[in-house]
């Protein structure tokens, strides 16, 4: 069955020079030319909001057939279970396949090193997602990498090349006139591609409106145990215990963006709606990265090194 069953559609009737309706012309567009121009991609799915729209768009391009490329989790063993949830349903509900690559795996094979059963699994997704691509043979992956979110991820072209290492030169990427992408690659390499380049985190948030999508509830406001800790509200769990001199509360939160558990932050926040959220994020100045990711916002060059070694 097809999320678009059970779900409103965008108004048809609306000019097509509406903005949302022109974002989703091109995504969609993108992701048929991946699938045009490869031979076997594969779609990053987290079951976060970017990734959630990720799956929308496939159904634009590609419904009511399958998708013609498999839908990839990178695992970290430390998500929030709401995520996991919704990643699960999702994909059973579309009838799509659904592959999952395990940093424990990783861990356990000696590709990754053990950083502790509290320490952060969030770089360590680098080399889970670089060997998941090369055991599937897949010569693309799609990604829901925003411009908007981090410097290093407003120099990626749509479709970014990656060398036969996985790794990325910000300064080695193809020109991109009037969005016409290339995707000629020799064996070995591989291209990401990021259908939501131009898109914005309100973007997202009014397209999530407009097709009314499920997204996790942790998005929304709700009552959580939580620590401040480097700036940011920290989930309490078995990987993210009080320190030595933290004490726990329970806050009224919501997150912007989810991930590990170990570097993710809530934000205070009373919007429980969809429409408070957009509300909220209109009159935001920083990024939801910025804000509440604890890998990327003491060095504006950690993405962009992590990217380099073949990171999302």
């Amino acid at each position: 069955m097809s999320l678009l069953d059970t779900a409103p559609r965008l108004d048809r009737a609306r000019p097509r020079t509406s903005h949302l309706a022109e974002l989703e012309a091109r995504a969609v567009h993108l992701m048929r030319e991946v699938a045009g121009q490869f031979d076997r991609p594969v779609l990053l799915f987290s079951g976060g909001k970017d990734s959630i729209v990720l799956l929308r768009l496939a159904e634009r391009a590609f419904r009511p057939g399958p998708f013609p490329f498999p839908v990839l989790h990178v695992d970290t063993g430390h998500n929030f279970d709401e995520v996991l949830e919704i990643r699960d349903r999702l994909v059973a509900q579309l009838g799509e396949r659904l592959l999952v690559a395990s940093v424990q795996e990783s861990i356990d094979a000696g590709r990754s090193p053990d950083p502790g059963p509290t320490g952060s699994r969030n770089r360590l997704q680098t080399a889970t997602l670089l060997h998941a691509l090369h055991q599937g043979r897949f010569d693309c992956a799609i990604g829901g990498a925003r411009r908007d979110e981090d410097k290093a991820r407003a120099k990626e072209r749509l479709f970014s090349f990656r060398d036969a290492f996985g790794q990325w030169d910000p300064r080695a990427q193809r020109p991109e006139p009037w969005q016409l992408v290339n995707g000629r690659i020799h064996p070995g390499e591989h291209v990401r591609a990021f259908p939501l380049s131009d898109w914005t985190e309100l973007d997202i948030w009014r397209y999530v409106a407009a097709e009314s999508l499920e997204v996790p509830s942790i998005y929304f406001a709700h009552e959580r145990e939580v620590v401040p800790r480097d700036g940011m509200l920290v989930a309490t769990g078995p990987w993210t215990p009080p320190l030595d001199g933290e004490t726990a509360a329970t806050e009224q939160v919501r997150y912007r963006t989810v991930g590990d558990m170990t570097c993710t932050g809530a934000v205070r926040s009373a919007a429980a709606t969809v429409d408070a959220v957009i509300a909220e994020v209109a009159s935001a100045r920083i990024t939801e990265r910025g804000a509440t990711r604890a890998d990327d916002r003491f060095s504006e060059a950690a993405m962009e090194d992590r990217k380099r070694e073949g990171y999302f």
